[in-house]
């Protein structure tokens, strides 16, 4: 099905599920989800959730294993996914809307105070840790080797993230993707787009998406981006990448890479101890 039919196919799954009243489908997409048997009567059929199935989302992983040096010196003893925010710790918020998303297969990567993060599966039975012993010594590329297996069929999250909108987060995605925000221009890490594709990633740009560390990635494209990374990891010139670069930047020929647009109120990404005081008045003296 095309990318029209998908999302109207989904918007019929989630009235249904909801038990929110049905949608209005455009007439060109529900006559064909009609004649494929996926939609009856103006509602979603069986057999049109078994045909969202392969979109369905079925694990996270979560990049934790950072220090966090510049929220300083709330780091010194809290890995920066575990400081609170108005009470929250900042990758809980992010894992309630994964579970809301009905996504139960969590992974954490995590390499700073590793056991700080127990806390979390006492809160949250069922997730897995995964150790990224070179979390200290490479860029955040060990960690998205140590979970390359897992990235698929995947939302992967930098764990430091404010998402202050969880339905960013949805049960169905149609192709890989990252969200970000069209800006006219931004100093921070932003996407090229031509033609609907994400074909680079930099730091700073003009007519680009401000971008946020939330990803979806297919089973296809995460099964080729594993072999990607383990590529570019063995190179001398790899081991100090951010592991956006290897689809972005070194292979971007071979992946399909979208953006879904967000807003600056949807996510906030705290970047210093200063921010977080702007942020959570109890940090402040």
């Amino acid at each position: 099905m095309n990318e029209q039919q998908f999302n109207a196919l989904v918007a019929l799954e989630e009235a249904k599920r909801t038990g929110q009243a049905a949608c209005e489908v455009p007439a060109a997409e529900a006559a064909w989800l009609a004649e494929q048997g996926f939609v009856a009567d103006g509602a979603i059929t069986d057999s049109g959730i078994e045909a969202l199935e392969p979109y369905r989302a079925k694990r996270a992983v979560f990049f934790a294993a950072g220090f966090g040096s510049r929220l300083m010196p709330i780091t010194l003893n809290t890995p920066k996914p575990l400081i609170r925010v108005h009470g929250v710790r900042i990758i809980q918020r992010l894992i309630d809307a994964v579970r809301a998303a009905g996504i139960d297969e969590i992974y954490v990567v995590r390499g700073y105070l590793p056991h700080e993060f127990d806390v979390l599966a006492q809160e949250n039975p069922g997730i897995h840790f995964i150790d990224n012993p070179h979390y200290n010594c490479t860029n955040n590329i060990s960690s998205a080797i140590a979970a390359a297996e897992y990235m698929r069929d995947a939302y992967v999250f930098e764990s430091d993230l404010l998402l202050r909108n969880p339905k960013l987060i949805t049960r169905y995605q149609y192709a890989t993707n990252y969200i970000g925000v069209p800006v006219e221009h931004t100093d921070d890490w932003c996407l090229t787009v031509e033609d609907g594709r994400a074909v680079h990633i930099a730091k700073g740009g003009d007519d680009c998406y401000h971008m946020f560390g939330i990803s979806y990635w297919t089973d296809a494209d995460g099964r080729r981006l594993a072999d990607c990374l383990q590529t570019v990891f063995q190179r001398d010139d790899g081991k100090q990448i951010f592991w956006d670069d290897v689809a972005l930047n070194w292979y971007p020929d071979d992946f399909d890479v979208r953006v879904r647009a967000c807003t600056f109120d949807d996510v906030r990404e705290i970047d210093t101890f200063a921010e977080l005081q702007e942020i959570d008045e109890a940090y402040r003296c």
